[in-house]
């Protein structure tokens, strides 16, 4: 469970609860968490969930177990998202052991990127990892799309930012320097990123195969940079340095509550796979939120699929560990259901 408190969540909400019954471990989620003027049908939150459901699979093969896993086991608990037991006893692959290491370096990524290129068979392996859970990842190629992608993006933030409402909500999600919260989005967020040197890399263990450190090439299309969410905060965010390498959209073929968590539990394992070779990843959800602008980024793309995340990639150092809810808030024990 600590494995899986350690997924990303929108607005870092960390809507879930774990519950143990005997040997299993259900997910729930926490309709206390969910972000209403942005997420009103609940499709964030459950991307969410699905990350942590994701890792409480990886904790069990962690303790070498298989994971067996019921994903809306009972249609009258909507709320009961998984449930999760131990299977037979299987020995923990070193493809296994890699995300596990990254789980407590993997982050959403802010502010510029560092110099350096994503290996491409790297993104290969991403987009492997999202097929493996039942979505897709969709490398954006074209300068163009990328652009319209950018402008589409900006133009959420800008209708985002003009309702009160949603305002309300992203500085409810907005924590002070002085906060002692556990959730929402810290001030350090903002903070500069380190850039990666190739010593540290090599002394973690993780060092990639390919140069860590090279310049694009004129050549090579440009990503320009989507805007960043500012929690109202304009200017917060460090501007310039190093363009992502990648851009990318997670889809899903249909657009239900299984698909929702699907999404979820293939952005837990390709972001650990990325950052287990230092490359990290900003999310960006906000033309997503709107349902015109996100028919429009189906639409540009001319996606078969639905898309539930907007993603750029590139490389960067660790950042500080994001503060967890205490395991007392997340974890129930045996108190009745709801």
């Amino acid at each position: 469970m600590a494995t899986a408190a350690r997924a990303p969540s929108v607005h870092n909400s960390q809507p879930w609860q774990f519950r143990v019954r005997g040997t299993d471990l259900e997910l729930h989620a926490d309709p206390r968490r969910m972000l209403p003027q942005v997420d009103p049908d609940g499709r964030e939150m459950l991307i969410s969930c699905g990350a942590a459901l994701y890792g409480l699979r990886l904790g069990l093969r962690r303790l070498g177990y298989r994971a067996e896993v019921e994903v809306l086991p009972d249609p009258a608990q909507p709320g009961l998202l998984a449930r999760v037991s131990p299977g037979a006893r299987e020995r923990t692959a070193p493809d296994e052991w890699d995300l596990i290491a990254a789980v407590p370096h993997r982050h959403t990524h802010r502010g510029p990127f560092a110099p350096g290129r994503v290996p491409s068979r790297l993104l290969d392996a991403l987009v492997r990892d999202a097929a493996a859970e039942g979505a897709d990842l969709y490398l954006v190629s074209q300068r163009a799309d990328v652009r319209e992608l950018a402008r589409l993006t900006e133009a959420a933030s800008r209708a985002q930012l003009a309702d009160p409402g949603i305002r309300a909500e992203l500085r409810n999600w907005t924590r002070s320097a002085a906060s002692s919260a556990r959730d929402g989005v810290p001030a350090r967020a903002w903070a500069d990123p380190s850039w990666p040197d190739e010593p540290r890399l090599a002394e973690s263990g993780l060092a990639t195969e390919e140069p860590a450190v090279r310049r694009r090439s004129p050549e090579e299309p440009a990503h320009e940079r989507l805007p960043q969410r500012d929690f109202g905060l304009p200017g917060g965010l460090p501007a310039g340095g190093p363009l992502p390498s990648a851009t990318a959209v997670l889809t899903t073929a249909g657009d239900s509550p299984a698909d929702w968590l699907a999404a979820g539990q293939a952005l837990d394992r390709l972001l650990l796979r990325a950052a287990a070779r230092w490359v990290f990843a900003s999310l960006q959800s906000q033309p997503l939120e709107s349902p015109a602008l996100r028919a429009r980024v189906r639409d540009r793309l001319r996606l078969e699929g639905w898309p539930q995340l907007l993603l750029q990639f590139g490389r960067a150092n660790v950042a500080p560990a994001t503060a967890r809810r205490p395991a007392a808030e997340i974890i129930d024990r045996g108190r009745a259901g709801p």
